[in-house]
């Protein structure tokens, strides 16, 4: 991985657009990979309405938050978690909006950078992670970034998608700071 600056941040209204775009300009071949029935897509104005209710609601109320993932201050992805218990558990999303920043090395940097948000700010106990196991890339970035593999098993995991296999990874708030600790050392 090259020596560019990567920072993370909370998503804000002028994201908004970014999201819906990386959603529904995306190819039916890369929605499929990612294990999303097109069919259940929702349109422009559904988008924007969810994520303006997210940047809005308390923190502790959230049902979604996000950060946006930047390259040279340039948003380029984003991640966000659902399911989420506030004070317990979460379950996390990662997403590289642009072919020409994927297989770069760059998700378990991202990852890295986004754990502190979704740790401190939602204070979980336990981030799990459920991608669609015949889609090798996150399983990969998942296991680099210290997540540790649960078990593999068969749902819908999420509102858009189809059912599918999934690989199922977690990351306690002791692991956590483990994976932390060399970090403040340097």
């Amino acid at each position: 991985m090259s020596q560019r600056r990567l920072s993370v941040r909370e998503i804000q209204n002028s994201d908004i657009a970014l999201v819906a775009d990386y959603w529904l300009q995306a190819d039916t071949a890369y929605l499929e990979a990612m294990g999303v029935e097109v069919s259940k897509m929702p349109a422009r104005p559904e988008w924007e309405t969810m994520l303006t209710e997210q940047i809005r609601a308390p923190l502790a109320e959230k049902k979604s938050y996000c950060l946006i993932w930047l390259l040279e201050d340039q948003p380029v992805g984003h991640s966000n978690v659902n399911k989420i218990i506030f004070g317990e558990e979460a379950y996390m999303h990662l997403h590289l909006w642009h072919a020409d920043v994927r297989k770069l090395g760059y998700g378990a940097a991202f990852i890295n950078l986004s754990l502190p948000y979704f740790f401190r700010n939602l204070q979980l106990q336990t981030l799990y992670c459920e991608p669609y196991a015949l889609n090798p890339a996150p399983n990969k970035t998942l296991e680099k970034a210290g997540f540790s593999f649960v078990k593999s098993y068969t749902t819908t995991p999420g509102w858009i998608n189809f059912e599918q296999p999934v690989n199922l990874w977690k990351l306690s708030a002791g692991k956590y700071k483990e994976l932390q600790k060399p970090q403040e050392q340097v």
